[in-house]
């Protein structure tokens, strides 16, 4: 610092310190008298700010300053000594004002190069009874009728500088109690710098005055402040944004794309409110021109819900991969105050329902499929699985039976069909099962031991045997067939024993499985001489057809009871050809493949050779 500006601050301490009445006439740049008016009553206390202390007067951050208050009337100096004023820099408090107090004040604020002044008006009115003496002015506050409506305080820069105040609300010369009934719509907050009014209605409408009580540097004063609380019949509430809804939207890359802003807000009168759309905090173009623009604001009144309509619509002419991941904001604002909501833009998810729905087709397709071949060649993929892995079955030879199969078949003599069928079990099956599959069959007359109890026989091989092998014709179970007297009792003994002890142990004991083997096709009235116990195993697991493999079949005229009158005449040595017996060439391969499907599993034993002339397995 040097010595000329050390003289400066020098010369301004001896001019603050000397200075005297003539400091109103100094030769100080005056700004007039001050806009705001200070209104106040006899007894009340008032606040007069001076507003030379901005940036535009003088840089008072960095240049040194002092401040002093006269009355211009005496010239003389206030201070803080009298009691009855305070002066806190630009602030001066007058406290007990009189009718006389009211006029300029001057504040002179001083630098150590310039004098700056500025006047003050405080203006005390007359007590008026009508008005409970409270000083008012122009100001005016909003209720809007049928909502809730704050009113403030205007009292809020003088609150800013007390140590301590309460706060009593007046609504023309009756004083708002918060507690009374009277008064329920009305409630206090922030300590009493607002007044709540619930349910605003057109008796609100008046004076209302807020009387501070404070005490401050250890002077206590009153001051008040009046203003007119107007309710108006026009009123617009709280916008409620109705869409967007604050959600993720998705879009096609490249597709068209628009969103709608809608805003409802219950009103009455005039717009009360605007909306906009807004992307990355800055306003979305209205030109249509542009990839990305915003419509025009459209409204209507909706007069059963009392309100307003207002809509904005967002249109994207083509999504582009900028577009996404941004919040899109819809912005809307009242007097009631600013609210938004806002959508974010993603792009679709992958459309996995066409080969989704292209695999289970294609799944349905190969199940389909599957299952039909499955059942068309079961027997034929069964028969090769066990080929290609007989380690996967266990071995029989372990499991005490002596035979894979007994042959039960019909022993009747003097019929064509007795000698055809006994073909097919004595010869036609053991040649097969037997010589070309290695099988071991047990065959009643041709595996008992001479002079053998049938009974016996049949008991003891059904036991030592793994399978049935029960073969018939439409005519074996039909009464009234011929038969000789040598073979009478092996007749006997297969419908008496062996088809009973067969059915026994194949439906109730469920220790031997019956492999039926149909010889002719069976009709109705043949079906209906069944016994119960072989219908309703043919029923549930069907029989092996050997008519269906059969190239040619002679037309019978077997009825059941007895027989056609060419068979009757036909001898067992005359046949030419027994259609039993005689093989197809073309199709009875599936006959044989059938039959050894259900003969027990040939585990780690020879198979049968895969080329056969008799039976094209």
């Amino acid at each position: 610092m040097d010595w000329s500006q050390m003289l400066q601050i020098f010369l301004f301490s001896l001019l603050c310190l000397t200075g005297s009445s003539k400091a109103v006439g100094e030769l100080c740049k005056d700004y007039g008298r001050e806009f705001e008016r200070v209104f106040s009553v006899p007894g009340d206390a008032a606040m007069l700010t001076s507003t030379l202390l901005a940036p535009n007067v003088f840089n008072y951050d960095t240049v040194p300053y002092n401040i002093s208050w006269y009355d211009p009337r005496t010239g003389r100096k206030l201070t803080s000594e009298t009691g009855k004023t305070l002066v806190q820099e630009k602030t001066l408090w007058m406290f007990n004002i009189e009718m006389d107090d009211a006029g300029d004040y001057v504040c002179v604020v001083r630098t150590p190069s310039q004098c700056y002044k500025q006047a003050t008006l405080l203006i005390v009115n007359q007590n008026n009874p009508e008005e409970c003496g409270r000083p008012q002015n122009e100001v005016e506050q909003v209720l809007t009728n049928t909502a809730s409506a704050f009113l403030s305080c205007p009292l809020s820069d003088q609150i800013r500088k007390v140590d301590n105040y309460s706060i009593q609300w007046y609504k023309g010369c009756e004083r708002i109690v918060e507690d009374d009934p009277l008064w329920d719509r009305f409630t206090y907050v922030s300590d009493g710098q607002r007044l709540l009014v619930a349910q605003v209605s057109p008796e609100d409408h008046g004076f209302y005055t807020c009387t501070m009580t404070f005490d401050l540097e250890g002077l206590s004063g009153r001051i008040s402040e009046t203003f007119v609380g107007t309710v108006k019949k026009d009123y617009c509430l709280v916008p409620k944004v109705v869409e967007p809804a604050n959600k993720i939207i998705k879009a096609d890359l490249g597709s068209s794309f628009s969103k709608m802003c809608r805003v409802f807000v219950l009103s009455v009168g005039g717009q009360c409110a605007d909306l906009i759309w807004t992307a990355r905090d800055d306003f979305i173009p209205e030109n249509v021109s542009e990839r990305v623009f915003q419509e025009s604001q459209s409204e209507w009144r909706e007069e059963e819900k009392k309100g307003v309509w207002i809509e904005r619509q967002l249109n994207f002419l083509e999504v582009e991969e900028e577009d996404f991941y941004i919040d899109y904001t819809c912005q809307t604002w009242s007097d009631r105050g600013f609210y938004s909501a806002s959508f974010t833009l993603q792009p679709t998810d992958p459309n996995y329902l066409l080969p989704i729905g292209v695999l289970l087709t294609s799944l349905v397709l190969m199940f389909t499929v599957s299952v039909v071949i499955y059942h068309r060649f079961k027997i034929d993929i069964v028969l090769s699985f066990r080929r290609m892995f007989p380690f996967l079955y266990t071995n029989t030879e372990s499991d005490g039976k002596l035979y894979d199969a007994y042959v039960a078949y019909p022993h009747l003599s003097g019929s064509v069909a007795s000698g055809e069928v006994e073909m097919f079990a004595l010869h036609t099956l053991p040649q097969v099962l037997e010589g070309r599959c290695g099988y071991r069959l047990f065959i009643l007359g041709r595996d008992s031991l001479p002079g053998e109890a049938v009974v016996d026989a049949v008991e003891e091989s059904m036991w030592a045997s793994r399978r049935l092998l029960l073969v018939y014709t439409g005519s074996t179970f039909c009464s009234g067939g011929q038969s000789d007297s040598s073979s009478s009792d092996v007749l006997e003994a297969w419908k008496s024993f062996e088809r009973q002890m067969a059915m026994h142990r194949a439906l109730l004991e469920g220790s031997l499985k019956v492999v039926l083997v149909e010889l002719e096709e069976i009709t109705p009235t043949q079906l209906a001489f069944f016994p119960e116990s072989v219908r309703h195993l043919r029923e549930r697991q069907g029989a092996v057809c050997w008519w269906k493999s059969s190239r040619t079949r002679r037309t019978r005229g077997l009825r059941c009871g007895r027989w056609g009158e060419e068979e009757v005449k036909e001898k067992r040595g005359e046949l030419a050809s027994p259609s039993f017996s005689s093989p197809s060439l073309s199709s009875s391969s599936h006959f044989w493949k059938e039959l050894r499907y259900y003969m027990p599993v040939r585990g780690k034993r020879t198979k049968c050779p895969e080329k056969n002339s008799l039976l094209n397995i």
